[in-house]
């Protein structure tokens, strides 16, 4: 593993976190745009390269395209000069900063959550939430549970779809039947998740997750001087970021 992807999950959860607040204070295209190439700077640092890391984020990277797309063309107010009008598509100066500038928020958002979740075991996001952050047992095995039903979710989707088409069900070419048979695997999906998740809690009471007595450690989580590095450097860059 590299050096960021080895340190521990909650100081990488900070980092994001720095991130993601810089994100949400300021519509600034550069400091933005910062960030986003920010995270293409330490992906290799977390194993992940500038390619990886579109593969693995590229529902990021559409709605961005999304939000520059229909708020360029369908925005109530338009100032500054134009750069296209044809019939209802006008499009703007301001308009097109405005529009960038979501669709950069968007990104810088999203891409450290990418970075993180992508270099994270489960286990030991829950044992670092356990032994770190003191997180009750209930809410850290929860998060562990989370994190292993997103591939259980991705695989059962591709197995209702393919149970579908097994039974002849199939949207062909039609875009109105595919938005249907989007919606019902979706509710399908939705319904089998609400199931899971009612097992899964009444599981964990009955093996006293909720009982309130301290729990013992079976896999001790180390947190050194590299993991406090990560913090204190994140934390410096975002007062940086802040106060320039």
């Amino acid at each position: 593993m590299t050096f960021l992807a080895r340190r521990a999950p909650v100081a990488k959860l900070f980092a994001a976190m720095v991130l993601s607040i810089l994100a949400l204070t300021t519509l600034d295209p550069v400091v933005l745009g910062g960030l986003v190439l920010l995270c293409f700077l330490v992906g290799p640092f977390f194993g992940i390269g500038p390619l990886l890391l579109i593969r693995r984020g590229w529902p990021v990277f559409a709605g961005a395209i999304t939000i520059v797309l229909s708020l360029s063309l369908f925005s109530a107010t338009r100032t500054g000069a134009t750069l296209f009008h044809f019939g209802p598509f006008w499009v703007t100066t301001s308009v097109l900063a405005t529009s960038v500038a979501y669709a950069l928020r968007l990104l810088a958002l999203a891409l450290p959550a990418v970075l993180v979740y992508a270099t994270t075991d489960p286990t030991d996001l829950a044992d670092s939430l356990i032994q770190h952050v003191k997180a009750p047992p209930r809410f850290a095995i929860g998060a562990l549970a989370a994190f292993r039903l997103t591939g259980a979710l991705t695989a059962e989707w591709r197995l209702i779809g393919m149970a579908r088409r097994a039974r002849g069900i199939d949207s062909g070419r039609n875009p109105l039947r595919w938005l249907q048979l989007f919606f019902g695997t979706a509710f399908g999906l939705l319904v089998g998740a609400i199931r899971r998740g009612t097992r899964l809690a009444q599981a964990m009471d009955a093996r006293g997750f909720d009982a309130g007595v301290p729990r013992s450690v079976a896999r001790p989580s180390p947190f050194g001087l590299a993991d406090w590095a990560l913090v204190a450097g994140s934390l410096l860059f975002g007062i940086f970021v802040l106060l320039r």
